[in-house]
Parts: C-alpha cells; structure tokens; sequence
C-alpha cells in the first residue's frame, strides 16, 4: 500500500545516504508486491524493488521513481519437527524475511548450510542476486530454487539452482539487472548440530578447529558474528563503521600473471585466481580510516566506505573512485563496485 511523503531514501539504506523518491509502496504480502511493480512498470515509469537498503548507493538528487518496498514475510519448511534422522529440509523464505533472522532460526532448528552467513544484513530476496557469500559459505551453496515475478514475459517463473547461473557475487538475475523481482527462496538444507565444514582458515582459527573440521552450529555463528563485528560488518546505530554498504569493492578474479607479488590467491576451477581487494587497497597507501570529512574508510576494515555522518553520495563516489582509481595505479587491477549504483556513477 501507498507510504506517505517524505520518501526519503536517506532513511531506508544502511549508509544513510541517498535523496527523495517520487513515490513509495510498501508490499507487505506477494500479490501487493507484484501488483505495485506491475502498475508502476504499466506507467512507464521508474521502479527501484527495495529490501534491507544495505547493498545499494542511492544518488543524492534521490530516485525519479517508484520505491517498491519488499515487506513480505513467511518461513515454511517442509517437515514439522527438526528430527535430524530425517537428513534434510526444504525451507521456502519469503523475499522480505530478514536474512539474519533467518540464519538464527536456522541455526536454532538444526538447519545447516547458511550459519556462516550470520550478521549480513539485507533480507532473503536478495541473496540470489548477488550470491552473497562469506567465511567459506554462498547461498547457491543451499538455494534449490528461486520463484520470481518476471517483468518482461509479466508472469511467475521458478529457477532450479542450475538455472541461476550462479558465480562469484553474480547469478541470472544480477546479470539480467530489474527484470526479475524475488518473491520467494526456497533452501535444500541438512538436518542436525554441526555445521558445514569450516571452509575458511579465519573462521577455523576463531573456532580453534582444523580446516575442514565442523563445529556447532550455534558456536559457528557466534564465531561469525564476532569476527564481523570486529571488522565494522555488523549494524549497530552507535558505530558509524557500520554506516555503510558493507564491502565496497568485489574481491577481483584475474590470470595468475596479473597477480602482484606476495598478494593473496584463491586458484579458481578456470585457472583464474581470486585476489582481497582489501590487501589490494593497503597495498596502494589506503590504510584504515582513510579520507577526510564525512567519508572515510571503515577504521576496522579497509573494504568498507563509511558515512561519519552529514555525508553526501557524491562524497562516497569521490573516495570511491580516488580508491578504485589508486588500486589500478598501484597493481593494474581495475576494482568493481558490489553495492547497487542507484541514478549515480563510480
């Protein structure tokens, strides 16, 4: 249903940035959804699918549009009980559920695959999309199907995992960018009190676990949440290192040629190898808390940009880009923004 004025964007991202909206609908079941993004799209105009606010950058002249708040909510799984001699549960989420949320529920009921991902703000819709991922862990790791509204055949579809041509932080749908609106995500996910694998020497180190070990699922989240935290990554209202779209810069995928001297490398299954862009960004002098005014880098973890407060997006771009532009000087990698560009440019 309609939102009443201002529609500031400012109040709804986690980098309080960003300028009015033309106009707000607030969708608080599916049919509300898909009915606010069809009639926007019948006048033609502008439509920004709106969920937690925190992997989008928003121009400060706003959006010449119609916001369409994803507010849907719904976790359905299908067993009643969480007997982990029963293997395995499909869990369908509602695209406006809150990720976290949902990963403590998860954890709760004995649900393993996604207690890695603790602490990531956003809701569940736009998991897939960027196929988030963290401490060893991506959604497409558990996603077994994605249904969605799309915008151009103007009807209901539903993916299988291999469908979404998922990768590194991309899949369909962020490749194929506004077409497909999230409605729901349904999760194949194992039954029982130890979690995946620990994939990630930082997250093994904190567990005190071998590599490739399991811990409890209720101890891999704390894990994960306090590493988190300690890198600015979880929102907190009082820390304006939290006042950002997490990490800024995508972690670059290059030939092994390309690779400057003593910098990480992950060997990728095309012979490519991914690379921080964090080691990256301190190896071209941008240290922790870089910058001067409103906008600086996160004082705890060089990835992120972050709104000290009275920060405008044009200041945010400007860091960015001097960032972004430094790091290709420096090692003759180009960096790639992560959040969503939102009527501005890097």
């Amino acid at each position: 249903m309609p939102e009443e004025p201002p529609w500031r964007l400012a109040d709804h991202t986690t980098l309080r940035l960003g300028g009015p909206a033309r106009s707000w609908v607030r969708a608080a079941s599916e049919q509300e959804l898909v009915d606010a993004v069809t009639a926007a799209d019948e006048d033609a105009g502008e439509v920004l699918v709106l969920g937690g606010g925190s992997n989008v950058v928003v121009a400060d002249a706003g959006f010449p549009g119609t916001v369409v708040e994803v507010a849907t909510t719904g976790v359905e799984a299908d067993v009643e009980d969480d007997d982990p001699t029963c293997g395995g549960v499909l869990v369908r989420v509602a695209a406006g559920e809150e990720w976290d949320g949902f990963v403590a529920q998860a954890v709760e009921r004995g649900w393993v695959g996604v207690e890695a991902l603790a602490g990531i703000p956003g809701l569940v819709g736009a998991t897939p999309i960027q196929n988030v991922g963290a401490y060893g862990q991506e959604v497409s790791q558990t996603i077994a199907s994605v249904r969605v509204w799309d915008r151009v055949l103007k009807g209901v579809r539903t993916f299988a995992n291999a469908e979404c041509v998922f990768g590194y932080r991309t899949s369909r749908f962020k490749a194929d960018p506004g077409r497909h609106v999230v409605l729901e995500v349904t999760f194949q996910l194992r039954q029982g009190s130890l979690g995946s694998p620990v994939q990630y020497a930082e997250l093994a180190g904190a567990l005190g676990v071998p590599l490739g070990e399991r811990a409890s699922l209720a101890d891999v989240r704390a894990a994960v949440l306090d590493l988190r935290r300690s890198k600015g990554m979880v929102l907190d209202p009082d820390d304006h290192d939290t006042w950002s779209a997490g990490s800024f810069f995508t972690n670059p995928v290059v030939a092994p040629s390309d690779l400057p001297p003593d910098a990480p490398a992950w060997p990728q299954p095309d012979g490519r190898v991914k690379t921080s862009a964090a080691w990256l960004i301190e190896h071209a002098g941008f240290g922790k808390g870089y910058g001067a005014g409103p906008v600086t880098l996160s004082t705890k973890h060089t990835l992120a940009l972050s709104n000290r407060g009275g920060a405008t997006t044009e200041l945010l771009l400007a860091l960015a880009r001097e960032i972004r532009d430094g790091v290709e000087a420096a090692h003759g990698i180009r960096l790639v923004p992560e959040p969503v560009l939102v009527d501005c440019e890097l």
